[in-house]
């Protein structure tokens, strides 16, 4: 296989989200974790943190969705990533009066992060970036730990801070999303030779993590479910795509190109809920992959 690499500019677009109870989805990603709805099609809510294009989460009511089974493939969680440590404090603050049930406070070096899980058990981190010259660089890996979090040092952002607002910043944005799959050897080959993502840390154990452009991770792969775990029902809730943004259409055909030299099936569509041209393909376990150009 030809070696491919995806431009520094590639980033995360979006999730799409299978839910149970949009009202109830809706009160947390909007009211807690603070994106605004965009427009609503059909069942499908459709979100951003500025209110308009781009879109950052999605939302597809399924009133009979079912839970995700624990050992299965699909969604870890979804990493929303706030554009400073003040914003992500008034996150927190916002999910904590409304009584949420944090899960976990992390130091990982590059960033520092809050973890907790949506309406319907979806993982859900949020966090913020350290600035990218404090990151170290070792044998080609980007260093990244899991520490307890400095909260008391997190929340002295909030002092003298009067916003009540439960809108986050317009920059804040998907920063990467993490996948539960059943065999780490298939996705680095899907998602960093085939793809052209750069595997950028892999010194956790079962786990593997890829960017482009030098950042610390886009995508997030483990087998903590289990090496060989089945893929979730369809009437499970949970992902149901993801959107890579690649810089120029000439990315966008270079890309299909390869998928079908490589005999790997993929499809072009028009998007409606996106409003833009998307090209999907399927990783080895099933999930959405959808890429779309910023032109």
């Amino acid at each position: 296989m030809k070696n491919f690499r995806l431009p520094n500019d590639t980033h995360i677009g979006y999730v799409h989200l299978q839910i149970a109870d949009l009202k109830r989805s809706l009160h947390f990603y909007e009211n807690l974790v603070g994106m605004k709805n965009v427009r609503e099609v059909g069942g499908t809510a459709v979100l951003s943190a500025s209110g308009k294009d781009p879109i950052h989460i999605l939302l597809t009511e399924r009133r009979d969705a079912r839970p995700k089974p624990t050992r299965s493939t699909g969604l870890y969680h979804i990493a929303i990533r706030y554009p400073s440590r003040r914003d992500l404090a008034r996150a927190f603050r916002r999910l904590h009066e409304d009584g949420a049930a944090f899960q976990g406070f992390s130091d990982h070096l590059v960033s520092e992060a809050i973890y907790l899980a949506d309406p319907d058990e979806n993982g859900v981190e949020l966090y913020v970036d350290r600035p990218r010259d404090k990151w170290v660089h070792q044998d080609s890996q980007i260093q990244m730990a899991t520490l307890p979090l400095d909260m008391d040092n997190l929340l002295d952002e909030l002092a003298n801070d009067h916003l009540i607002s439960g809108s986050a910043d317009s920059m804040t944005d998907i920063g990467h999303v993490h996948l539960h799959v059943s065999d780490l050897h298939k996705a680095e080959s899907f998602y960093h030779s085939l793809l052209g993502f750069d595997v950028t840390q892999r010194s956790y154990p079962g786990a593997l993590f890829l960017s482009a452009g030098g950042y610390h991770h886009h995508i997030g792969v483990n087998i903590w479910a289990g090496r060989g775990a089945p893929i979730p029902p369809a009437d499970a809730v949970g992902l149901l795509s993801f959107g890579v943004v690649v810089p120029g259409r000439e990315t966008l055909d270079a890309l299909k190109n390869r998928l079908e030299e490589n005999n790997i099936q993929c499809e072009g569509r028009r998007s409606d809920l996106l409003q833009r041209d998307v090209l999907r393909v399927r990783d080895p376990d099933g999930m959405s992959v959808e890429f779309m150009s910023t032109i």
